[in-house]
Formats: C-alpha cells, structure tokens, sequence
C-alpha cells in the first residue's frame, strides 16, 4: 500500500490528464486535496475527469479541478497557461508532465520526418517549454514538485523505438539539468518510468499482448504520490514502478 500524503491546498498540473495514467493522477491528486490543473487535448475526457472529482469532493470535501482544453503542440498557449496560473495562485506546487506520444515501431530509415517531427514536438519540445513556463512558478513553492515521465526504452536502445526513444533520452536530460539547477531549492524534480500499464499507448505498440497481465493506470498512479510528496527529499533521480524505488543515473562504462 502507497502512502497518500495530504495535497490539500496545493496546485497541480497534470498534463494528458484525458485518460490513462494522467487521468488516475489527476483523480488522486484530487482526493489527496490538491486544485488540479487538467490538461489534455479531448474535451470529453476532461469533462469525465471533472464529473469523477466533482463527485469524490461531494463524499469528502476534498478536491477540484480546473480544465484546460491544450494541444501541447501550441507553445505560445503552454506560455499562457503559466500566465494563467501566475494570475490566480502565483505559485504552483506540482506538475505531472505526463502526455505523450508513441509515434511508430519501425525501422528508423523508415520514418517518415514529420512523424519524427512531432513525436520530438509533444514529447520534448512541449516539457521543455512546460518548464519554461512553469519553473517560476514552481519556485514559488514550498515545496514544489516536478514529475517528468519517461521509459526503459530511452536507456535499451531497442530496435525499430528510436523516436520514441530519443524522445525519451531528451526528456531525461532535461529533467537531470533542472534538478541540478534547483539542487539547493525547495524544488524537487524527478523522471518516473511507469513500466508495462494497460493504456492506450502499450496496446498500439505491443499489439498483442494480453493487457490483462499489466497493471491498470490507477495502480501505476499510485505511485506518482511518493513523488510529489512535500516530504521528498530525492530529486534528480528515475523512480521505477517495476522496482519502487529511485535508481540514479549512471555514466557509459
């Protein structure tokens, strides 16, 4: 059993939050107490998410959320959104950069450039302008947390992934470069690598695997809550879901 901490009062952003695992974030943060911030592209997710954190905050008290309708390929509206949110709270205490992009399984020769392209606009080139926009506000914070979602594939280098991969290996380092940079702040930043979960994305590239022997998204949520815990002192770091715990990076040998 995952600890909950108590998120009451504080803001959140969740990015993807339409389904998935950003869905269960968004919804756990919520009953955790937390405003939640709810990005994604499809309206009618969002609307769920809205309806399932209304009703949890009739039972407790608890919660609430904020939709914002985004297509994280618009980087002037991600510029807003730190506008937007600087306007209302001046500060912001988590964000889940959890949306993302498989692209295609193909040999690399073999990929077409704006499939390319895009898979290194919403997987990179949005959670570095994510940052961009939101750091200030995060160091606004007492305790401000970033969780940036990564893959083993950005360290297998297995055959016919390399988009997906590289994107992956980008997100990394951006992540490792921020946490250096707030090391003696109150922001703590880590990359979290979700393992197999039974989401739309493993489906399209694993096409056969039985989805009933991985874990649903709530299950691997769950443990995005040790990550944005006020009490975390780890940053820097990958925090693995198949082992439960933080592993460092490590130089080529």
């Amino acid at each position: 059993m995952i600890a909950t901490p108590d998120l009451t009062g504080r803001i959140a952003v969740v990015t993807g939050a339409s389904r998935g695992i950003g869905y269960f974030v968004a919804r756990q943060l919520a009953a955790a107490g937390a405003h939640v911030v709810a990005v994604a592209r499809t309206v009618g997710g969002l609307e769920d998410l809205d309806d399932e954190i209304k009703a949890e905050h009739a039972r407790t008290g608890k919660g609430a959320a904020t939709l914002v309708p985004l297509d994280l390929t618009d980087m002037p509206a991600i510029d807003r959104l730190g506008g937007a949110i600087n306007d209302r709270w001046q500060k912001l205490d988590i964000l889940v950069a959890n949306a993302a992009m498989l692209g295609v399984i193909s040999p690399i020769g073999h990929v077409e450039a704006k499939t390319f392209e895009k898979v290194m606009t919403v997987n990179v080139t949005s959670t570095w302008r994510l940052i961009r926009s939101l750091d200030p506000l995060l160091r606004n914070s007492d305790a401000g947390r970033a969780v940036v979602m990564t893959s083993s594939a950005a360290h297998s280098g297995r055959a016919f992934w390399a988009p997906y991969a590289a994107s992956k290996a980008a997100v990394e380092a951006l992540a490792r470069s921020w946490a250096d940079e707030t090391r003696n702040m109150a922001l703590r930043v880590n990359a979290f690598d979700p393992g197999g979960t039974r989401t739309a994305m493993r489906a399209l590239a694993i096409p056969g695997e039985n989805p009933e022997t991985l874990p649903h998204p709530s299950e691997t949520a769950a443990h995005i809550m040790r990550l944005v815990d006020p009490a975390l002192t780890e940053t820097g770091k990958i925090y693995q879901v198949r082992t439960g715990r933080f592993v460092a990076h490590s130089l080529p040998e």
